[in-house]
């Protein structure tokens, strides 16, 4: 469900921040584009975070956008289709495209244009940015912005994804989208779409255009009396209508059977198999249709092609049935297959603190901490030598086990009490654990509690490289960015990644 395309609801004011962690520790700023990246990469707009409301962070997360796209646009055009096809942040890279589109509309600065189109990249994203814009700003389109969400349009709209996405329910539909931008059909066909678009938007009555045959053929089936919707079950027929898993749920008004699923898993994306597991083994679908959701789940090219993020795996393998466990494995491994490994020693602290159980998923079935630690294990499965430390007000090394899959000792790891208090001793943590490692990596939120040092990372050698990953995005850090000093946000594979180049000696600090 989108963020911006529903009804209005209240801000809440949000006090400004002082020079110090939000424990009280000593604190440290970061310039605009670092600061922008992380927050960017941690953002789910609209969310609130442990410590930080969401009418605050979003608006730290518009002012930065205004004064990066002005100060370095060529860095920011490269920064927000990342944002959206790398750290697969759909809302955060919409709000970044138009926000910056605007400051650079007032700069006199081109090239937003095509910032925005690159932004949207799902067909109900068009009217997402729509309706953040009218919003915010009126029905004033400065061109660039109109422009490349006419562009978006063309590029997206077609039968299916105006079946699947033209929600009565939204401000803004696509006939609102191609009323207010005005996109060129890149043929007759699509032309023909537009036209029925509005047509449908405007309850006009005319005739269906006879090269719509997926419309036509949806019709039919809505036509059909609800009694006999559940005999409907060939998959070419639900093909031919253009019929996701939620519209067939919808349309047949009862419990999706076995059959029911089998009729619809061979149109099935790969996201939407993940998410359906239990749903699958609930109803019963048949052996045989489960091996080939098995082998799609499993296959390298699949997970590469559907870029879900690994946390995902763990979702779902904390929700189906152990028979997905071997699948679901290999999907993990083949996701993670950018993660370096790394020689050497290194030593990875996992925070499992208090503000750590913040969601880091938009729907919470994922917390920062599964986060931290799905990566902080696979990074250690992949290293030469790993020492795995958990801390908050105490801390502990986590054993590794020989042979065992990343999933399992995610498990291991969560029901094994690794979480032992509500405080986030960082760097006590790494003054105790540190040990003449080749480097340090630390998965956090960064809001470390009170220490006597001068951050952090004072017991780690200034030749010696600590890269934290910050979960959260926070304003204040707990280290200095400097010499041997990185901190990152989010987590991905092109994130990871990185290790090697930093230590290899490149210049290039950005996954893009």
């Amino acid at each position: 469900m989108g963020k911006f395309n529903l009804k209005l609801r209240a801000n809440r004011h949000e006090a400004d921040y002082e020079l110090t962690t939000a424990e009280g520790a000593p604190g440290f700023t970061r310039e605009p584009r670092t600061e922008l990246f992380l927050l960017g990469a941690a953002n789910m707009v609209g969310e609130d975070t442990f410590y930080e409301g969401a009418a605050a962070r979003d608006e730290r997360f518009r002012e930065l956008v205004a004064v990066v796209a002005v100060a370095d646009p060529d860095w920011f055009a490269r920064f927000v289709p990342w944002l959206r096809t790398g750290a697969m942040l759909r809302s955060a890279s919409v709000v970044a495209a138009l926000e910056g589109a605007r400051a650079q509309v007032a700069a006199g600065i081109p090239g937003s244009r095509s910032v925005v189109d690159s932004a949207l990249q799902r067909a109900d994203e068009p009217g997402e940015a729509l309706a953040y814009w009218l919003r915010r700003y009126g029905r004033r389109l400065p061109k660039p912005v109109k422009r490349g969400i006419a562009d978006a349009a063309v590029r997206l709209y077609h039968e299916r994804s105006l079946l699947k996405y033209d929600a009565d329910g939204s401000a803004v539909r696509f006939g609102d989208v191609i009323d207010l931008t005005h996109p060129v059909a890149r043929d007759e066909r699509q032309g023909d779409l537009f036209r029925h678009t509005l047509d449908r938007r405007h309850r006009r009555d005319k005739p269906l255009p006879a090269s719509l045959t997926m419309l036509a053929a949806r019709a039919q089936l809505m036509a059909l009396p609800v009694m006999q919707r559940r005999e409907i079950t060939d998959p070419a027929v639900l093909r031919t209508a253009g019929m996701t898993w939620e519209a067939l749920a919808g349309w047949r008004q009862t419990t999706m059977d076995a059959a029911a699923w089998e009729g619809v898993i061979p149109t099935m994306g790969y996201l939407a198999l993940l998410r359906n597991l239990r749903n699958f083994d609930q109803a019963g679908v048949a052996d045989r249709v489960a091996e080939a959701v098995a082998a799609k789940l499993s296959d390298p090219g699949e997970v590469a092609t559907s870029r879900v993020l690994p946390m995902r795996f763990l979702s779902a393998y904390n929700a189906a049935s152990s028979r997905w466990a071997t699948p679901l494995e290999r999907a993990l491994q083949h996701a993670l297959t950018n993660v370096p490994a790394l020689d050497g020693h290194t030593l990875i602290l996992i925070d499992t603190s208090g503000s750590m159980h913040s969601a880091f998923s938009k729907d919470g079935t994922l917390r920062c901490w599964d986060a931290a630690t799905v990566f902080g294990l696979a990074l250690a499965a992949r290293a030469q030598d790993a020492t795995v430390v958990s801390f908050s007000d105490e801390n502990r090394v986590f054993p590794g086990v020989d042979g065992e899959s990343v999933l399992a000792a995610v498990r291991r790891f969560k029901d094994g009490g690794w979480f032992f208090g509500s405080g986030t001793a960082t760097e006590r943590a790494v003054r105790e654990h540190y040990d003449g490692h080749d480097r340090v990596v630390i998965l956090t939120d960064e809001q470390a509690h009170w220490h006597s040092a001068a951050d952090v990372t004072a017991r780690v050698p200034a030749d010696v490289p600590v890269y934290t990953w910050n979960l959260a995005g926070y304003r204040v850090g707990h280290a200095p960015t400097a010499g041997n000093r990185h901190t990152f946000g989010g987590l991905s594979d092109a994130a990871f990644a990185m290790i090697p180049l930093i230590e290899a000696g490149s210049q290039q600090r950005w996954p893009f």
